[in-house]
């Protein structure tokens, strides 16, 4: 499973980040998922080694322009770059009235592609081919989500050492083991559970948009594989802020994820004063929520790949 880092900005872009994207790939997958579209992600993308024929499906977390300005251009995009395979969007509320004021006629006629959008409601589980999404609520000043993916489970692998070491190389038989059904080999009966291998359990992540409170994903987190999140401010920063705002602190970040033994945690939405040009690096973010984090912690930048191993381990690429 790898993560491709596309913007990793809170509210603005920066010469170091642009705003909020992240792509998402599965192993032996021919395409991929984009999860927000900040303003000019279609210039990340290409600068990254994805590919918008690829793309397959797009999450959006929130109607905050960080998030979604990007989505028209890339719309088009896609059209002049000849890339006519569907596309759907999952987004909340007023994520088609959005798109249809700028395509009167939102249809395969018009784009050159099939372009499906869907709105979703909070709690709706929704099943692809090699995972199935929740949709959670999170807290912010509009109604913002967070995308839980659990990975399907293997649980057909057979043991193949053991079927050589009866004589049966790889056949239609084999097959015939996977559905469950016993077969007939050089006469001896042999059963399909004989040679089943233990169900390999898929991985979990949650990718999270705005939110000023990470404990309100609550069971969600327990020994979650790899938790994405906004991180914007450090607490004395937030404490000192004139106005407060609905977003998360480096504190509070890995207070949460400790309690819950979040196996990995990649802090994103970083606010542009943490910079290399400024008196604050994004070092003190890092440093703040390590104080209460024990896990595996990274800080996402702009084009950063990671990979969420099978072995549950986040490796930065």
């Amino acid at each position: 499973m790898k993560l491709t880092f596309l913007g990793t900005s809170a509210g603005k872009p920066t010469t170091e980040r642009n705003v909020s994207a992240l792509g998402l790939e599965f192993e032996q997958d021919n395409k991929w998922y984009l999860f927000d579209c900040g303003e000019a992600t279609q210039h990340q993308i290409m600068r990254s080694s994805l590919r918008v024929g690829r793309l397959d499906t797009i999450f959006i977390t929130h109607l905050h322009g960080d998030h979604y300005y990007g989505l028209l251009g890339l719309l088009s995009s896609k059209k002049l770059d000849k890339a006519f395979n569907p596309l759907t969007i999952y987004g909340p509320k007023g994520i088609k009235k959005f798109i249809g004021c700028a395509f009167a006629d939102i249809s395969f006629e018009h784009l050159g592609y099939h372009l499906k959008i869907i709105e979703y409601e909070v709690g709706e589980t929704f099943v692809f081919d090699r995972f199935t999404l929740k949709v959670l609520p999170l807290v912010h000043s509009v109604e913002s989500v967070a995308f839980y993916i659990k990975e399907n489970d293997t649980s057909n692998k057979l043991n193949e050492e053991k079927l050589r070491a009866e004589g049966l190389e790889p056949s239609p038989l084999y097959g015939e083991l996977k559905r469950g059904r016993s077969i007939v080999f050089h006469g001896k009966k042999l059963k399909s559970k004989a040679f089943m291998l233990e169900p390999v359990l898929g991985r979990s992540l949650i990718i999270a948009g705005d939110n000023s409170q990470p404990a309100v994903l609550g069971n969600y987190l327990n020994d979650l594989d790899l938790l994405v999140h906004e991180c914007t401010y450090t607490q004395e920063v937030y404490d000192h802020l004139p106005e407060k705002v609905l977003h998360t602190t480096a504190k509070d970040l890995g207070e949460a994820a400790e309690e819950k033994h979040v196996k990995n945690l990649i802090a994103t939405h970083i606010n542009p004063r943490y910079s290399k040009n400024s008196k604050l690096g994004v070092e003190v973010v890092y440093d703040e929520i390590r104080e209460y984090y024990k896990g595996r912690l990274f800080i996402a930048n702009d084009f950063d790949v990671y990979a969420l191993g099978k072995d549950r381990v986040v490796r930065k690429g």
